[in-house]
């Protein structure tokens, strides 16, 4: 347990203005827990730094001169990159949000997010959760659209337990914890969940989840 609160979150910084970088990097580095390894002005520079630093989480802005975030995202996912990316933007607009969602974001939050809520979405998209601003949610609800037919398969009521922790932020072995089966199981139940929804990752799988009702 001292192990795990000791771990230090590494991460790198993606936007186009200074004052915002540096406003991020000393936010990070007064809070115990995290470490700025670098910075970059657009996703070109994102990309490369963040394969090269190998940081935990990439906090991306969206729009950005010499090199847009959803590239930057669809490059890393491509790539294989380890690092979660925690878009962090001003935008909250369709054209925003579903692109960067699908491209492999981990999560979408707005620059007006409250410092703590910042910190939590960043741990909680470092340990892969999914994190959705309430705004971004209600943009996601209105304009998912799955690929599966409607009337298509249902969840079953496990399916739907596990799809509920899911978008609370909840990982997969805090969900074992919760319903007590094994991590391995969740990983059938999540796979079940993204073949009858037709989403590709957690995400996704949110996104579709409240727009078809199944989540409040």
């Amino acid at each position: 347990m001292a192990q795990e609160t000791a771990r230090v979150i590494t991460l790198v910084v993606v936007d186009d203005h200074p004052v915002v970088r540096d406003g991020l990097r000393g936010m990070f580095d007064s809070a115990p827990g995290f470490e700025v390894l670098g910075e970059a002005s657009n996703g070109v520079e994102g990309v490369e730094l963040a394969l090269r630093l190998d940081p935990d989480v990439v906090l991306m802005d969206l729009r950005m001169p010499g090199g847009g975030g959803v590239a930057a995202i669809t490059e890393l996912t491509g790539r294989g990159a380890r690092s979660k990316v925690l878009v962090l933007t001003t935008y909250d607009t369709d054209s925003d949000t579903l692109p960067a969602i699908e491209a492999g974001a981990t999560g979408y939050l707005l620059k007006d997010a409250p410092r703590d809520e910042l910190f939590t979405a960043v741990r909680a998209a470092a340990d892969g959760r999914t994190v959705l601003s309430p705004a971004v949610a209600s943009r996601l609800i209105s304009r998912v659209r799955s690929p599966a037919a409607p009337g298509g398969e249902s969840l079953s009521a496990r399916e739907r337990e596990v799809l509920e922790l899911v978008a609370k932020g909840t990982s997969n072995r805090e969900i074992a914890a919760e319903l007590f089966i094994s991590e391995a199981t969740v990983k059938t139940h999540l796979t079940h969940v993204f073949a009858k929804l037709g989403a590709k990752d957690r995400a996704a799988a949110v996104a579709i989840g409240y727009e078809r009702g199944i989540l409040g």
